[in-house]
């Protein structure tokens, strides 16, 4: 599955007593969520300080833009944006333009464009350099992305490296501030800045690094067994999907299933830490249930169905399943990660987790960067839109479906983690890709059985507001906005709302 990179952090945690001119001496302040909590950050040392507290966690091989803009007189920080630094640096300046347009543009369609910007380059040294050699390295990318702040009038006022505990600054070369050796960063927790920040109840998760790791297969020795069982339930769920009246039953098994894990996991016995949660849930979902349901979430009105978990003391189950579904997607199966990815994410965002929601989404387009679904809630989220207007169409849906059981469905399919009854009506059948053949009873080998795994749904729905996967023509341009670089696909930049 690929490793996707874009993430950001929340939206507005700060506020700056703003200078008139760029400052070396008096650059920003912090602020809790209440005013009262202030922290002022007057030099580069401290501005490094804090780049963990306006993401949320630790950034790794990443440029961060953090802008700047003016409330009542007073600086605040507004929109963050986090993009992977290119390996090759002829890629460089696409990516700042990227990640520099996307930022600013998203600010000016939310009414509060940046005014100035703070730049952090994150990267640790390669086998053989050291932080210096890394600062050098990567000084052309901190000009290019001054160079795009100033083409919009948004100066960058600080520039920093981070790399092997130390920082350096791109903008100034006072030896006495900023020496060429660099400055050691301080010990994790133990600022000012982080004593504010927890009093304030803000908390840094851990490394990117750990975010992802509960979003994507890692090195275990169970992955053959787990490719094992999805191509045995490939041979005999892709033809049933195929098959109009047996994607009916398979939705309703899936749904089934999915309800039936859940209570299993609301029931385990809590555990500490997020690596022992994770292990833990792994264990209480077995390889050919795992199977069943990944398989049967490629369908686009079972994955839209089991999107209405979304709320209550729903929400923590299924959050937990996706997760770990998305973590079984393993070998060939990569792709298949993006209908649990989506899921997770919308589940996380609905409930307030913008962070994992924007991380696990941006994991979703990197498996499939033509997951529409996916697409279209990555867009929302980094513009800041409130998810309840998704949420209301889901509930309106889950209530027709249980007022037409009510009335009297002709199966009776029983679907919903809280155990109604409701009709599971199958979607139109999905169409074969042109130039295939299609083929709805024998799928041969396990080889050809995973290229053909994942059915393919191209068929349009009503215009009823939600999303729905784009027809093979809409495949090219849907939902794409700003600006696009060709040489690092299925990487779009993101910036945090305000």
């Amino acid at each position: 599955m690929t490793n996707h990179s874009e993430t950001t952090g929340p939206s507005d945690s700060g506020g700056i007593p703003r200078p008139e001119q760029p400052s070396r001496k008096a650059l920003t302040s912090y602020e809790g969520p209440g005013d009262e909590h202030q922290v002022t950050l007057r030099t580069p040392a401290e501005l490094a300080d804090a780049l963990p507290y306006l993401l949320g966690y630790r950034p790794e091989d990443s440029i961060v833009l953090a802008a700047l803009r003016d409330r009542e007189g007073r600086g605040r920080f507004g929109g963050r944006a986090r993009l992977g630094i290119p390996a090759s640096p002829d890629d460089w300046a696409c990516a700042a333009g990227q990640l520099v347009h996307g930022l600013v543009t998203g600010g000016e369609r939310r009414g509060v464009r940046p005014e100035q910007m703070v730049a952090y380059l994150c990267q640790e040294p390669a086998r053989g350099e050291t932080g210096r050699d890394v600062m050098e390295r990567l000084r052309p990318l901190a000009q290019r992305l001054r160079v795009e702040c100033g083409t919009l009038d948004v100066p960058v006022v600080e520039a920093l490296c981070i790399s092997a505990g130390r920082f350096w600054s791109y903008c100034c070369d006072d030896e006495a501030c900023c020496p060429a050796e660099g400055l050691p960063m301080g010990l994790p927790g133990t600022s000012v800045l982080a004593a504010a920040a927890t009093y304030a109840g803000i908390q840094v998760r851990g490394s990117l690094s750990d975010l992802r790791a509960r979003l994507q297969p890692g090195e275990s020795a169970v992955a053959d067994e787990q490719t094992a069982a999805l191509d045995t339930a490939a041979k005999t769920l892709v033809a049933r999907i195929l098959d109009p009246e047996g994607r009916s039953e398979v939705a309703r098994e899936t749904l089934e299933t999915a309800e039936r894990v859940m209570r299993r996991l609301a029931g385990a016995p809590p555990v500490s830490g997020m690596p022992a949660e994770d292990l833990r849930d792994d264990h209480l979902l077995g390889h050919h249930e795992a199977a069943a349901l990944i398989l049967g979430l490629q369908d686009r009105t079972t994955r839209d169905r089991a999107a209405g978990w979304m709320e209550g003391d729903e929400a923590g189950p299924a959050l937990r399943l996706w997760r770990a579904l998305a973590r079984r997607c393993v070998g060939p199966y990569g792709e298949h990660a993006a209908a649990p990815l989506t899921l997770a994410g919308w589940v996380a965002w609905s409930t307030g987790d913008e962070l994992e929601a924007r991380e696990a989404l941006a994991m979703a387009l990197g498996a499939d960067s033509d997951y529409l679904f996916a697409r279209l809630l990555h867009q929302a989220c980094n513009e800041g839109l409130d998810p309840e207007s998704i949420r209301r169409c889901l509930r309106a849906e889950r209530e027709d479906r249980g007022g037409a059981e009510a009335s009297g469905p002709d199966d009776g399919e029983r679907t919903g983690a809280t155990g109604s009854r409701r009709s599971a009506e199958p979607s139109p059948a999905p169409r074969p890709q042109s130039g295939r053949r299609r083929r709805t009873r024998s799928l041969g080998s396990a080889e050809s059985t995973r290229r053909r795994a994942k059915p393919q749904n191209r068929e349009p729905r009503p215009d009823d507001g939600r999303p729905r996967t784009p027809s093979r023509a809409e495949r090219s341009g849907a939902g794409r906005t700003g600006r696009t670089c060709s040489r690092t696909p299925g990487k779009p930049a993101e910036g945090g709302g305000e």
